[in-house]
């Protein structure tokens, strides 16, 4: 039985040699955690599927670079932020019409309408679609991860891949604008 590679070994056999075995190893390891992941972030499982695979493509393609000595630098934490810059950025070409299919669908398992689904209903064809759509893209994606999916500071953070109080700053200049925008 061959000893296991330690992540690092796998990262750096892949980045520096193209090492389809490590490659291979690699995508066993991290495919499975990282699809979990994704999909509690977004309900379309195939575009989840998609985020992933180009995630491994830009790994093995080497567009995205892994750097050891670099702060917490394991290789679940640097897939991650490959993986969900990738989601956001698939979230935001899908438009706020595909963004509002995502929280629907994970709501409509329930029988009964919850206060959430009729104001998601009324994003659609109220005041407050107009106020979303005339945010930044980066206002809009803080909201929706902070709000829409429930996520916390840190973990919309990591997500967008921007520093916690940059979630903080723009989650507040989003609600002022939408305040302003809806008084």
């Amino acid at each position: 039985m061959s000893e296991m590679r330690s992540d690092g070994e796998l990262l750096r056999a892949v980045t520096a040699d193209g090492d389809r075995r490590a490659f291979e190893e690699l995508y066993r390891r991290y495919a499975p955690w990282l699809t979990a992941r994704m999909r509690a972030r977004c309900a379309d499982a195939a575009l989840v599927d998609d985020v992933v695979q180009e995630t491994f493509l830009a790994v093995w393609r080497g567009t995205a670079h892994w750097r050891e000595d670099a702060a917490g630098a394991d290789a679940a934490g640097w897939l991650w932020r490959i993986a969900s810059r990738r989601l956001v950025d698939a979230l935001r070409g899908a438009g706020a019409r595909g963004r509002l299919r995502q929280a629907l669908a994970r709501l409509r398992h329930r029988d009964e309408v919850s206060a959430e689904e009729r104001v998601l209903a009324g994003v659609e064809h109220g005041d407050l679609a107009g106020a979303l759509v005339r945010l930044s893209p980066e206002l809009r994606a803080v909201l929706q991860a902070t709000v829409v999916d429930g996520l916390t500071t840190r973990e919309a953070a990591v997500l967008l891949g921007i520093p916690p109080g940059t979630v903080k700053t723009r989650a507040m200049r989003a609600r002022r604008q939408l305040r302003e925008a809806l008084a």
